[in-house]
């Protein structure tokens, strides 16, 4: 896990707090939209067909900070669209560490290296590099050439600065395993401080949806591209037991109230990938009023069925972890062997 080692003890107090009063259902990550405009137009993302009107709409500094208030989650991730565009990012940021936020800052990067003087390096801060893979494989899912090397530019303009930079990588259908291998050698090199990969969801509003994995695509893919991970030095952003899931090596269903969504039009309901039931005005109005029963590959809902994003998957793990002291202790003793050899490379 790549994961900083003070965030993790934040997030391992914040669980345990909640275990010893008892509560069944708390957020993990606010998911942060403050705004669905963005610079890219991408092939696997809906979100700029949003209409004009909509794609006006701003979520103020003021209505970020009471979100993540509201929600209590330890980690907030502020994404889009694009938020570099939003006029007031480098206040929703800095508002949200003051209030002892972990602060994961969503961005193709286009326009990273023009704003980094918005922001100030910090070990509650993590600047989170859109790259969908290697050169040609990013510049085809963004539709536009040059940007994996803006991107790339400004990861490593925001490293030299001492910024905490990852990756978010998003796979599509199709897309060829030794490349992708290299790709996370090559990320590597450049001294990425972690990667988060996960398969791409089937949007609705994504205008070409024969991108998309299915599951038992999915699984394969991830099982030939992330073999003998382990000791390749690989730094990823996510548990071994997400890994493992996405190999098809262990079975969850999705916590979908653990990556909660607060966009321009309020509380999305059910899950961050699901817009069926409308939003609520309140998180506690999310809670209390959505129907859970209805998300995961298990619920028998089709738009579920092949879902195997991190955001609902996750937190699944962290429940499971949690549930008995065998579990917490392979967990531990999986991620210091992965660090041993990581650390040996």
């Amino acid at each position: 896990m790549a994961i900083p080692l003070r965030m993790q003890l934040a997030v391992f107090r914040y669980i345990l707090s909640r275990k010893i009063r008892g509560v069944d259902r708390y957020p993990l990550v606010l998911m942060l939209e403050p705004l669905f405009a963005c610079n890219l137009e991408c092939a696997g993302c809906g979100k700029v067909h949003y209409p004009p009107d909509v794609l006006r709409k701003r979520l103020s500094a003021q209505e970020c900070w009471e979100a993540a208030e509201e929600c209590g989650a330890p980690i907030v991730s502020v994404a889009g669209g694009e938020p570099l565009i939003h006029p007031e990012i480098g206040r929703i940021v800095e508002g949200l560490l003051a209030r002892g936020r972990y602060v994961i800052l969503c961005t193709n990067a286009v326009l990273l290296e023009q704003n980094l003087a918005k922001f100030r390096p910090s070990s509650q801060l993590i600047l989170s590099v859109h790259l969908d893979g290697p050169e040609k494989v990013h510049d085809r899912v963004v539709c536009r050439q040059g940007v994996w090397r803006a991107a790339v530019s400004a990861l490593r303009r925001a490293k030299s600065e001492g910024f905490c930079v990852t990756t978010n990588t998003t796979v599509f259908t199709g897309e060829d395993t030794a490349e992708f291998r290299r790709f996370f050698d090559e990320m590597m090199a450049v001294g990425v401080d972690g990667m988060t990969i996960a398969p791409g969801y089937a949007y609705e509003k994504a205008p070409e949806q024969d991108r998309f994995l299915e599951r038992k695509n999915t699984q394969a893919w991830f099982r030939k591209t992330l073999d003998g991970w382990r000791s390749k030095g690989w730094a990823f952003n996510h548990s071994p037991f997400y890994l493992d899931f996405l190999e098809g090596k262990r079975d969850y269903d999705c916590t979908p109230w653990g990556n909660p969504l607060r966009n321009v039009f309020g509380w999305q309901k059910p899950c961050y990938l699901l817009d069926d039931a409308g939003y609520a005005k309140t998180y506690r109005e999310l809670l209390e009023t959505t129907d859970w029963k209805c998300c995961g590959p298990m619920s028998g809902n089709p738009k579920c069925a092949d879902c195997m994003t991190h955001v609902g998957f996750e937190p699944s793990i962290v429940i499971d972890v949690f549930s008995s002291p065998r579990k917490f202790l392979q967990m531990v003793l999986d991620i210091a062997a992965i660090g041993g050899r990581s650390g040996a490379r």
